[in-house]
Formats: C-alpha cells, structure tokens, sequence
C-alpha cells in the first residue's frame, strides 16, 4: 500500500506478519508476530477502542468496494424497494436483510442495503417473530455484484476470527476462547449512501451522529470524502480519524468492552468509543461498514466471570433484538415509530 500519512492520532496495526502466508515462517517467528499483534490491538483498544488496520488479507481493493456500493446504489427506487425490509414494503418478507431508504428529518440521512452469511443459517427464531436475524439474502434486479460481495462478506468474517483470536491472547486466554462465537455467526456487511445535499435543502451538520457501536467487532471501509470523528474521553474533543488509502478502521462495540471484564479501577479493559461523521456539503458518502456477529443462540459474556457466574451472560439475538428498536431502518415513519417493540426480545428462540 502506499505510504502512510504522518501524525495520524489513531493506532496502526500491521497485519502482514500474522497473514496467511507468513505462517510459512518458522513457528517461533509466528508465534512472536501474533503475540506482538496482540499487544497492540490490547494497547489500542484499551486507549481509544480504534486503529488502523494496514495490509488486510481481501482481494478487493478499497477501490473495487466503493465502485460496488456505487453500483448497487444507482440502480432505480423501484428495483431497490422490490427488496426493501418489511417494514419499508409489507409486502415484503425479508425482515432483517436486504434494502432500506434514506429516512428524511433528524441527521442520519442514509440509504443502505446488508448482506449477512452467504451459507443458510438455522432458522433458530420463533416463527411469531417479527424479524429472522437468520434470514437468506435478497438481491435486486439489475445489480451484477452479488459474487464480489459474498467474497468480501466471507473474507472479513476471516479476518474477523483472526481478530478474536487476538483479542482473546490480549484478554490472557487461550486463542480459541472465541471460537464458539463463530458458530451460526450472523455477521452483516452494510453498504451505506449518504446523499449529498444540495441548496436550496438545509446542510446538516452531521450524517451520523454521536453513537457507539452495540456489538463487537465492527471493520469499516470510509471513502475519501472522510469525516469520521472519535471521542477521546480524556478531554471530551473530537478527533478526525481521516481516510487512510488502503487501511481498515477496526473498533469494538459495547458488547466487546463488557465482554473483555474490568481492569484495576472496575472499569471496562476495551473501550467501545463514541464517535460521529460530519457531513461534506455536496458530497455524496460512501461508507462499507462489516459488523461481526456471533450466532442469535451464542451466550455472550465477560471473561471474569467465574464458575458459579457461568451462563449469566446474555444470547446474542435477544441482545441485537433489544438494540433495534433504535436503529433508524427498523423504525416507521423516519424514526417516529419504533418497529420492533420491547417484547419483541422474548421471541427469539435458542438451544439452552
């Protein structure tokens, strides 16, 4: 990849060593890359929850990724609506998968269309329920993409369990602790348009507001039109995370900082960070966001809980559930209305 910009205020951590191919290596040299990997990604996300992820092991240039979003995106309103979710088009059955339009009002102005597994998942949802977390994908006409997506989809769920791996080392345990996550995992790859917005429209400040992520891993490709900002909670000031060419942004989400248990002042070792993208007048954004997701029946919970708290944690689906009814694209009439009711977090139903 090019070269780095200079005096970048988030971490960078190189994945070369702990690729695929440099297992060829002897093992000690291995073993030393992954363990050195795993203290900088303990270190970044102890700090500030972000980093930079340089020399990612996908077939896909940043390049190729936003030439898809364009693609899928200018294709016409009726083709994209024939897969919206449900709760933009009754008629509709996919609940959970598929397309959503730009909500107008408030400062998150987004179209966007997700993906989850390319395999079919076991349908592990109460048929009452209202939204199948493990539902197949729908694709629109017109859109010839689909292969290259399911590609990129599948190679950052691998990128995503070398994470956990990693994340687990930092967390003093064993390389495999997360494995079980990986079971029936309901990772979604997001492809999102924000619209520029023309005069005589009023400018909005923000086309994402303030939030931190709910789950556990997210990886983020940001086009260059930029404008992410992360909170540094020692001075409460924002701080541009600029596009780097060729990088990934990696953070956690609120379920990960639990996960990852308390350090010397009962305070969560990973932070999941507030962070926010200021809009660009007159710019259309472009923003690819991979959120990893365990399985709907995965039970959720941190690493200091011992013997007698086994089995206290959370199941996942119930957890994601829960979160929904503050997501924008489950909600009616632009966020007036939310789609999914409380209640709606008994209907999952999972092996004990």
């Amino acid at each position: 990849m090019s070269s780095l910009p200079t005096h970048l205020p988030l971490p960078i951590i190189d994945l070369a060593n702990i690729s695929s191919s440099a297992q060829s290596n002897s093992a000690v040299s291995y073993l030393s890359s992954k363990l050195s990997t795993a203290v900088s990604i303990s270190d970044a996300f102890s700090a500030t929850g972000f980093a930079y992820l340089i020399n990612a092991p996908l077939s896909l240039t940043h390049s190729e990724i936003f030439a898809l979003a364009q693609d899928l995106f200018s294709i016409s309103h009726d083709s994209k609506m024939k897969v919206a979710k449900k709760t933009f088009r009754p008629e509709n059955g996919n609940t959970y998968r598929g397309y959503f339009p730009a909500q107008t009002g408030g400062d998150n102005l987004k179209e966007g269309f997700e993906i989850g597994p390319i395999d079919p998942l076991p349908q592990n949802l109460d048929p009452r329920a209202r939204f199948n977390l493990g539902e197949a994908n729908v694709w629109p006409a017109g859109f010839d993409g689909r292969e290259k997506l399911e590609t990129l989809h599948t190679e950052l769920q691998s990128l995503s369990e070398k994470l956990l791996s990693l994340l687990a080392i930092a967390l003093g345990k064993d390389p495999s602790f997360f494995e079980h996550y990986l079971e029936d995992s309901i990772s979604t790859l997001r492809l999102l348009h924000y619209p520029a917005i023309e005069p005589p429209a009023p400018q909005q400040e923000f086309c994402c507001t303030p939030h931190t992520d709910s789950g556990i891993l997210t990886l983020l490709h940001q086009d260059e039109t930029g404008g992410l900002e992360v909170l540094n909670a020692a001075n409460d000031q924002w701080i541009p995370a600029p596009y780097v060419p060729g990088a990934i942004v990696v953070n956690i989400g609120d379920l990960m900082a639990k996960v990852s248990g308390g350090d010397d002042n009962n305070d969560n070792k990973f932070k999941a960070t507030r962070h926010r993208v200021r809009s660009s007048p007159g710019k259309d954004r472009y923003s690819v966001p991979f959120f990893f997701e365990p399985g709907a029946a995965c039970l959720v919970q941190s690493v200091d809980d011992d013997e007698e708290e086994q089995g206290q944690g959370v199941r996942y689906g119930k957890h994601v559930l829960e979160k929904m009814s503050g997501w924008v694209e489950f909600r009616d009439d632009g966020g007036k209305g939310a789609a999914v009711a409380v209640e709606s977090v008994e209907e999952i139903a999972v092996d004990a």
